[in-house]
């Protein structure tokens, strides 16, 4: 972190135009396009157009897209451990990032190729072409996702203990900003051939990607003081981490908490479109004008909740979130009017984009310097069990209730408000303290 007494105090505008904020900002633009684009609405809208043939097959299409996401997080609960071990030990960060990056928008590209494929092949029942385009989307996914470890940990790197806030603000607000501009590709789509959104996807990911690739550079631990690393090492250092836990007991506590709250989360991010479609009855058009109103709430939300978080600090900051995302959640499980879900996504647009702020800003506060890219590691590690289990526990209730249609998905969605308040209670227990 830049430390504040050898740096001029800079106002607000002057932070979020200077070049390695604005490029790391605009990388949070890039990588929500593929997390709108793909993970929440045109995959699923792929997925349900391929399989959802009636109400029982609808069901089991949501069961298949939860499937899908909790095999891309296994492999990142798998690995992100040992990538907060690479960030401490070398210093890379961005080295990292342009990898993940590059193959991620590589399997997007490939997604939209597979999608066109005309084969008459089957494998248990279904479509070649299919089997291809998912599993891109688990390889996009896992790099996406691991992308973004190693992106969150840059956030030290660019301002004081009071500028990280804004700026982690500014950069969720600046990402979900790239909601609407991968949204506009929806007109090109129309109500069918969702595949069609694949590669113009892939092409923005990369664009906004660039400023990034080009414009910060690492800050590598010089050769001579690196500590020599084997791939086992890492975990024997993860568990080392966890054998502190007395030691650390604030931070482990808030990752036991996030666990819940990001159940929520990723469940409700990759289950959006289908249950909104399928349930109250969007059609896809007017989804989409939803999720541009719920983006314009996370954007809002994102900037509102960075100033909060200055001002109460990011434990209460993150209470508030989680009791917003309770009430919507609720909202949207009673849902049987459009209304009332326009509700419940704008609330759980505030509380997506003002997590992601005060969660990042309360790890860096709870976490001592020299030991941060590890704890990044373990908050990703939290984060993606949790999105293993989510979908995954979602897919099961839809699919087990298939026979009950739309009351399959109320009841698998009403399960995360028991997860949210269980991790709310758990976030109260936080005791923050000073490192």
């Amino acid at each position: 972190m830049i430390k504040g007494q050898n740096l001029r105090k800079r106002n607000q505008f002057a932070l979020y135009c200077s070049l390695p904020i604005l490029s790391w900002a605009l990388y949070d633009f890039a990588n929500t396009i593929f997390s709108s684009n793909i993970n929440t609405v045109f995959f699923p809208f792929y997925m349900d157009e391929v399989l959802g043939t009636d109400r029982v097959m609808e069901q089991v299409a949501s069961s298949f897209i939860s499937y899908a996401n909790a095999f891309a997080s296994l492999f990142l609960v798998l690995f992100s451990p040992l990538y907060g071990v690479w960030i401490d030990q070398t210093g890379y960060k961005k080295r990292f990032i342009v990898w993940f990056a590059s193959i991620s928008i590589f399997f997007t590209f490939m997604m939209g190729i597979f999608a066109q494929l005309d084969v008459s092949s089957y494998i248990s029942g279904l479509p070649l072409s299919l089997c291809f385009v998912v599993l891109s989307f688990v390889i996009a996914k896992f790099c996406f996702n691991s992308s973004l470890v190693f992106y969150d940990t840059m956030l030290g790197d660019l301002g004081t203990s009071e500028e990280i806030p804004l700026i982690s603000g500014f950069g969720v607000a600046v990402g979900y900003l790239g909601t609407i501009v991968g949204l506009s590709i929806y007109f090109f789509v129309a109500d069918g051939g969702f595949h069609r959104a694949f590669i113009p996807t892939a092409i923005l990911y990369l664009i906004f990607s660039l400023p990034l690739f080009f414009f910060i550079k690492d800050r590598p631990i010089p050769k001579h003081q690196r500590k020599k690393f084997g791939f086992f090492k890492g975990y024997k250092e993860i568990v080392d981490t966890f054998k502190d836990m007395k030691k650390y007991k604030a931070i482990f506590t808030f990752m036991i908490a996030y666990f819940f709250l990001n159940d929520a989360i990723a469940t409700t991010i990759a289950m959006m479109a289908v249950y909104a479609t399928v349930i109250v009855g969007f059609t896809s058009g007017k989804f989409i004008i939803l999720y541009l109103v719920s983006t314009i709430s996370t954007v809002i939300g994102s900037f509102i909740f960075g100033n909060i978080t200055k001002a109460i600090g990011a434990r209460k900051a993150v209470a508030i979130v989680s009791i917003i995302m309770i009430i919507a959640l609720i909202i949207a499980v009673c849902a049987t009017q459009e209304w009332m879900f326009w509700i419940a996504g704008s609330m759980f647009g505030v509380s997506l984009g003002s997590m992601w702020v005060t969660s990042r800003t309360l790890i860096i506060e709870l976490s001592p310097e020299e030991k941060r890219g590890q704890f990044f590691g373990l908050f990703a590690f939290s984060g993606k069990v949790s999105s293993i289990i989510g979908p995954a526990l979602y897919g099961t209730v839809t699919f087990m209730l298939k026979d009950y249609g739309p009351l399959a998905s109320r009841i698998a969605l009403g399960s995360l408000i028991v997860l949210t308040v269980i991790g709310l209670i758990v976030h109260l227990q936080v005791q923050q303290e000073q490192h």
